[in-house]
């Protein structure tokens, strides 16, 4: 049985004093059969905010909001899975829409920072996702067939194992509307399916989880569906309350 994932996205939010309310706040409200959390505060802060979580017992786990496809060398402010692993992540959010769309990543790019991810023992959180006017025009599963198959493609399908796939339709984010739970189910088998396509047993074992204006209000909801496995959370990531009442909903 695939155990339940609400990873927080905090974006460019937060400072030492907000960053350390906030984790207070979490773990002091997890309830006793949460789901699995991870919390990714920008680069900056993610060696303090590891030591928060290390220091309130581990149950919330730490992850990156980037990585950089390079290992190393003149790569002017790039972040390397090698140092992300130093200072304590475990998870990496990769593909997302924002860098796909305000940095102009492509697909064999997203895929390059899987596999760099992926080679230095980190989970990538591999987002996928179509704009609306994609939607509109029909061409959902096409987007995500595409976006999934340059990872299948350059890393094989044994590296989807101890990863996660977040299906984030771009026209949800930030936006107030919400896939309803049927159309995210629906997306959300396709990508099982395409997945289990190339080696059932992790098919069935990878952890899909849902991306686009989850709120407290329509988690449960989204999180009955039997292929959603949780969510990627934004904007409620950064109030303990709502997080913690996601994180509930996830744990049921």
């Amino acid at each position: 049985m695939r155990t339940p994932l609400v990873a927080g996205n905090w974006k460019m939010h937060g400072s030492r004093a907000d960053n350390a309310r906030l984790i207070e706040g979490i773990v002091a409200g997890l309830p006793a059969r949460a789901a699995d959390c991870i919390v990714c505060p920008p680069a900056v802060y993610l060696p303090e905010v590891g030591g928060l979580l290390a220091a309130a017992g581990g149950r919330v786990l730490l992850g990156a909001q980037d990585v950089s496809a390079e290992s190393h060398g003149a790569f002017t402010g790039e972040v390397s899975a090698a140092m992300l692993k130093d200072v304590g992540c475990r998870y990496v959010i990769v593909g997302h829409s924002e860098r796909r769309t305000l940095w102009h990543e492509d697909d064999h790019r997203v895929a390059r920072k899987f596999q760099a991810a992926k080679s230095h023992g980190l989970q990538p959180i591999l987002c996928v996702g179509e704009h609306l006017g994609e939607r509109q025009a029909g061409r959902t599963f096409e987007v995500i067939a595409r976006q999934l198959g340059a990872v299948l493609e350059l890393c094989g399908p044994m590296a989807m194992a101890d990863a996660l796939v977040a299906y984030e339709p771009v026209w949800a984010i930030g936006t107030g509307m919400t896939a309803t739970p049927g159309q995210a189910q629906e997306i959300h088998a396709f990508i099982r399916g395409r997945i289990a396509g190339e080696n059932a047993k992790i098919g069935g074992e990878v952890r899909i989880l849902y991306g686009g204006s989850v709120k407290p209000g329509n988690a449960a909801e989204l999180f009955a569906m039997p292929d959603v496995d949780g969510g990627l959370i934004g904007g409620a990531s950064l109030k303990a309350e709502e997080f913690l009442t996601i994180l509930a909903a996830a744990g049921r």
